[in-house]
Formats: structure tokens, C-alpha cells, sequence
């Protein structure tokens, strides 16, 4: 959470501020500690990144104050365990801390909070659309606005929906749709990356654990099950979860009951499921890698994210809005494609889809926020065509620097020619019949022109440059001997 924002601490003892200061400090993590009576100035002047309640005079002032953090519903809220029963009815409640603190139950709750950031966020300004709720799903093609309907279609019912992708193409933006037009979208969205999280440690993290349950356990905590009731729990690479955690996981979509690791009461939740794989599951249930009874309770209503190559006349649109995203978010940059560059965009392949093409934007506005991208501008793995740099006239009588270029560069094989008519190695000696002049010179041309364009493998800009002249003049007697690759 470092460099995000401050934590709020709320604490009505002067020695507790400065002492909670100090281990926030420590523990590599901003706050700043105020009494009770100043939260309604404090709680509004910059957004928070968690806010812990430490001690309270008069606990009965803490409703009024409870409220306003209520309201608040996307700054996880952390306090000591003598809170519990005044914070545990609050939605944003994250848990709870014994005294004295330390620095392992610190650490764990601060990371629960950072987790609880991605789950319950501030509403995102629209950016002048007409409607907030396909501002990432940017696309006129055919396959996209399939999408849509889709997400439309599902998203007022309670189904589990099993969304299908490679790897990039954004299939957490197509969960969030889903939640934020469903009757949920008041509730939180609880992302879980089930290939990210040791397969030791994924049942703790999806259904919790009581104090003691294993080492280090020293404390109870939520799981993502019980922070997402009332929401939506996204599980995204639902195919690397291990087979174990799949028997467990299919009973909780069948019996909505679990209990947490080294507990033994039943806890109900109120979830919906969306999931999402990069992988092939039919054929992994081939391999016996994931169990089928599992892949027909999630897959109650699939969604297939079509590849950006399979949909690359949505590049534009994608690049407008990432424009848009950078510029919300505070970055302000002219950065701008002609459409040669974009055009060029539009012939890649993009193995790595939305993901390798926001990457990209983000490249292109730190080395040329200000900028016009042109093709010469991408990196080179973006560029199908060529465009030669803009070169300038040269002073004087082109045609006069041109002769003179042509002249030094073929004094040394002219004399070498003549060696062979006259054996004498000196220009002033003339075979006794004579030579054609301007025949000589128009072999010796094309020759030196061949060799040139040979050694720089036909790439006429870079040829011009190691015979001295202008790409067009090169390009004019290319065209006058009919010189060409083939």
C-alpha cells in the first residue's frame, strides 16, 4: 500500500497518536492520527487508504462517526478487538488487531486492506459516455458488441458465469460488468487469482481460518467467501486451482455453506461466482486434471473474450480510450498516432491482446508524451512498412553536389577501367582507338548502385546514404537502368 494513500488512525489518547505513528512508521506505511472530534474535517481532505480505530474515550461518539464511515464504504476499516461488536455489522470491516500490536498481525491486516481496496472502489468518473457501464468494454466489432449483449443477458440473474480467453483479452473487465449491472453492484467484488496463491495456503484464503488452526495463525480472519457476501467473488485461473481445493470448492457452490480452516461452525453466504480460464477445461477434463462435475457448475452460462487479433478494427477505439484512462488518472500528455502508425498497429498479431496494447501506449507516452507517433516512431516489432525519414535539401545546386558526389566516388574505379584498356593506370592515357565515355560511366553507375544496394539489403534510404546522394535521386536512376531486386 506504500505511496497510495495515508491511513486515518482515530485515537482519542495523545501517547496512543504518537505511538501508533511510530509503528505505522516503522512498518513502512503513512498515516495520520487524529482524535475523535476531528475526523469530519480530516475524513474528506484526501483519499484513504485504510482507516484503524484505536482507542476511544467515549465510545458512544463513535456512532456518529461509524456512519460517516459507513458511507464510506471503499476505505477498509481495521481496530482493535475491543471494537469488534460496534465495527463487525460494518460492510468495510476488515478485522480486528489485539493489543499489544506487532509487527506480523500489522503486516497481515494492512495486506487484507490492500486486498479490500481492489474489492470496493470509488465511483470512476464516466468521461462524457452515455453510459458507465461499458466504459472498458471499448469495441464497434461484431464479436465485441456480442459481448455485451451477453453480459446484458446475465447479469440480472444470479447465474455463475464461466468467461473463456486468452490471456490479456479482459475477462476481469467482463466480470466487473457483469457485477456492476446486476442487482449486486452495491456489494462487493472480490477478485481471488487462484493460480497466485500456494495451493497450501488457497483454502485459508478462500474460506478463512479461526485462531490457532495452523503456525501463524494468530488470529481469526475472513475469507474471501465471507468478504464477498452480498457481492460477487471473481475466481480468475479457476483452471490452476489444484484438484483438492476443487472437491471443497464444489461444495460450497452446491450447499452456499463452508466453514473455515480448523473450525467447525457453518457459515452461509449470499455469492455469486464468476470465473475465468485461459485453459482449454474440456480438454483438461480429459486429462483428469479438473473435475467435470465442477466445470458444469460454473459453466451455467459461458462467455468466450475474442483475441485482439480477431477484432483489430476496435484498435482505434482501444487506443482513444486508453487516452482517456491516462488523462483521468491525472497523466497529461499530447501523444498522438498518425494513421500510418495505427494502420501498422492493425497488422500486428498481439500475442499479449489489450494487456500487450496498453503496455505499448504507456511506452510510447513516457518516450514521446508530446509527440506525433508516426511508424518510424514504434518500436520495431510494431512497424509492417516503410517510411523514410524526412531529409532535407541540400545547399546550393543539387544537381552541381550530385555530380561532384558522383565524381569522387568513382574516380578510384574509373582509373581501373582505364587500366584495362590502356595498362598504363593513368587517366591520361587513352587507348589508341579511343573509348565511349558515357557508356563507361552508365556501367560504372549501375555497378556501384548493384554493389550498394546488395550490401544494405535493397533498403534504398540506407543505400542513398553510402553512395552520398538523396534517396530520390537513387530512386530516379533505379528506375532509369531498371534496376531491381528481382
Amino acid at each position: 500500500m506504500q505511496g497510495v494513500a495515508k491511513i486515518l488512525v482515530i485515537d482519542d489518547d495523545a501517547q496512543s497518536r504518537h505511538d501508533l505513528s511510530v509503528i505505522f512508521d516503522f512498518v513502512g506505511e503513512q498515516c495520520q492520527a487524529v482524535p475523535l472530534q476531528q475526523v469530519d474535517e480530516t475524513l474528506s481532505t484526501r483519499t484513504w487508504c485504510a482507516c484503524f480505530i484505536g482507542k476511544i474515550t467515549a465510545k458512544k461518539q463513535l456512532i456518529p462517526t461509524l456512519e460517516k464511515l459507513f458511507k464510506e464504504q471503499h476505505i477498509p476499516l481495521i481496530g482493535y478487538q475491543e471494537h469488534h461488536d460496534t465495527l463487525s455489522s460494518l460492510s468495510n470491516y476488515v478485522g480486528e488487531l489485539k493489543r499489544p500490536l506487532n509487527y506480523h498481525q500489522l503486516s497481515e491486516a494492512l495486506r487484507h486492506c490492500q486486498e479490500f481496496l481492489g474489492q470496493v472502489t470509488r465511483p470512476v468518473p464516466t468521461l462524457g459516455r452515455r453510459s458507465p457501464l461499458f466504459r472498458s468494454m471499448v469495441g464497434s466489432s461484431e464479436q465485441i458488441v456480442q459481448v455485451r449483449q451477453m453480459i446484458e443477458q446475465v447479469a440480472s440473474s444470479d447465474a455463475n458465469v464461466l468467461i473463456l480467453g486468452e490471456s490479456g483479452t479482459g475477462k476481469e473487465v467482463v466480470a466487473r460488468n457483469v457485477h456492476y449491472h446486476s442487482t449486486r453492484r452495491d456489494g462487493p467484488f472480490v477478485p481471488v487469482n487462484c493460480g497466485a496463491i500456494p495451493p497450501d495456503l488457497l483454502e485459508s484464503e478462500l474460506f478463512g481460518h479461526e485462531k490457532g488452526a495452523f503456525t501463524g495463525a494468530i488470529s481469526a480472519r475472513k475469507g474471501r467467501f465471507e468478504l464477498a457476501d452480498g457481492g460477487t467473488l471473481f475466481l480468475d485461473e479457476i483452471g490452476d486451482m489444484p484438484a483438492a481445493m476443487q472437491v471443497k470448492l464444489l461444495r460450497v457452490l452446491q450447499e452456499r455453506t463452508f466453514e473455515r480452516v480448523g473450525g467447525n461452525k457453518s457459515i452461509k453466504v449470499n455469492v455469486r461466482i464468476v470465473a475465468a480460464t485461459h485453459r482449454n477445461l474440456e480438454t483438461m477434463i480429459d486429462a483428469g486434471t479438473f473435475r467435470e462435475d465442477l466445470f458444469y457448475r460454473l459453466n451455467v452460462f459461458p462467455i468466450e473474450m475474442p483475441a485482439l487479433r480477431e477484432r483489430l478494427e476496435d484498435i482505434p477505439l482501444l487506443i482513444q480510450e486508453l487516452f482517456a484512462r491516462m488523462e483521468a488518472e491525472g497523466v497529461n500528455n499530447q501523444l498522438r498516432f498518425s494513421q500510418r502508425a495505427i494502420k501498422s498497429l492493425m497488422s500486428h498479431d498481439w500475442p499479449g491482446n489489450v494487456r500487450e496494447l496498453a503496455n505499448l501506449i504507456e511506452r510510447m507516452s513516457i518516450i514521446c508524451p508530446d509527440g506525433l507517433i508516426d511508424i518510424n516512431q514504434l518500436p520495431a516489432k510494431y512497424r509492417y512498412g516503410d517510411v523514410p525519414d524526412f531529409e532535407p535539401e541540400p545547399y546550393g545546386n543539387t544537381e552541381m553536389a550530385e555530380r561532384e558526389a558522383l565524381s569522387d566516388m568513382f574516380a578510384d574505379s574509373f582509373d581501373d577501367e582505364f587500366d584495362d584498356f590502356s595498362g598504363a593506370g593513368s587517366l591520361s592515357e587513352l587507348p589508341p582507338e579511343g573509348v565511349n565515355l558515357k557508356e563507361l560511366l552508365a556501367e560504372l553507375e549501375v555497378d556501384m548502385i548493384t554493389q550498394a544496394l546488395e550490401a544494405q539489403d535493397w533498403v534504398v534510404a540506407r543505400a542513398a546514404d553510402m553512395l552520398g546522394m538523396r534517396r530520390t535521386t537513387l530512386v530516379e536512376k533505379m528506375r532509369k537502368y531498371q534496376l531491381g531486386k528481382d
